[in-house]
């Protein structure tokens, strides 16, 4: 008994040492990140410092104050675009992945293969063809184009008919049609709460992938003031050596990561309920 203790004890020891390594690894890039924010250009070229600076708001004012940096304006640009691109994208991906789950209908196989194999192809593949539909639309330089495709997302969709598959009962639906229900009310109102921790992973693994998304807004976005958080990261990083301000890259990418960080902490609770899958059944 003894030695089963022992060895119980033992195990659970280097489950926890191996948890606090990988966590401590995590977490080392954010605290280099936020020692390198705190420090001056001078500072930072001469070499690594694992104590912090003094000049985190210096850093800060010398960024708010650099006119070819509008940085409250691609904030708030990153913002919008990528709120309504979490929403665009699990509201109508779930509507898509009910209504190929709840109805029998001739063509739903090959709807659903069709979807799938949206999928594969990569956004390089497609870019020039879109921008050239933009272009055409009067929609060049302007946050629609950013906007709109999330309408269509092929990887919400295949993760929430997973879900729906899992954890929607067909019985219930059903008792809502015999209620009176429409179909779009039996959605709104009994399905997407049944819905919601999947709805809550999808939205934070989408808003990530909005934000971080430099490719197509660089294609897209010309005019200053409609630029996104990443595109000016490589503005400034991109800048004229004589000009070029280190701390100020550091502050801009710290910036940048705050509201993710928000993100995750308010809905980080979603994505172990959302991903482990268990519920009603039929």
């Amino acid at each position: 008994m003894k030695s089963y203790r022992l060895s119980l004890f033992i195990k659970r020891l280097i489950s926890y040492i191996f948890l606090v390594s990988i966590t401590v690894i995590s977490l080392v890039p954010f605290y280099i990140l936020i020692v390198n924010s705190t420090r001056l250009h001078s500072q930072l070229i001469s070499g690594f410092s694992a104590v912090p600076g003094i000049y985190f708001f210096r850093n800060l004012k010398n960024l708010l104050g650099n006119s070819n940096i509008p940085i409250l304006h691609a904030l708030f640009n990153s913002i919008l675009v990528s709120f309504m691109t979490a929403f665009f994208a699990t509201y109508f991906s779930s509507m898509t992945a009910y209504g190929i789950h709840m109805y029998r209908f001739k063509g739903r196989s090959t709807a659903f293969k069709v979807i799938m194999a949206v999928m594969m192809i990569p956004t390089q593949v497609t870019a020039l063809g879109f921008v050239q539909l933009i272009t055409k639309m009067h929609m060049y330089n302007t946050l629609l184009p950013l906007i709109l495709p999330a309408i269509a997302t092929p990887v919400v969709f295949f993760f929430m008919l997973q879900y729906l598959k899992s954890m929607l009962p067909v019985s219930i639906v059903e008792a809502a049609r015999i209620d009176g229900c429409n179909e779009f009310i039996t959605f709104n109102i009994i399905v997407l709460p049944m819905i919601k921790p999947a709805i809550a992973v999808e939205a934070i693994f989408t808003f990530v992938s909005s934000w971080n998304n430099y490719f197509l807004p660089a294609l897209i976005l010309s005019s200053k003031n409609n630029k996104t958080i990443p595109i000016l990261i490589a503005q400034l990083r991109s800048a004229d050596f004589m000009k070029f301000d280190l701390a100020q890259v550091y502050m801009l990418v710290f910036i940048a990561i705050v509201p993710l960080m928000i993100v995750y902490l308010v809905f980080s609770r979603f994505i172990i309920s959302g991903i482990t899958m268990g519920g009603v059944k039929d």
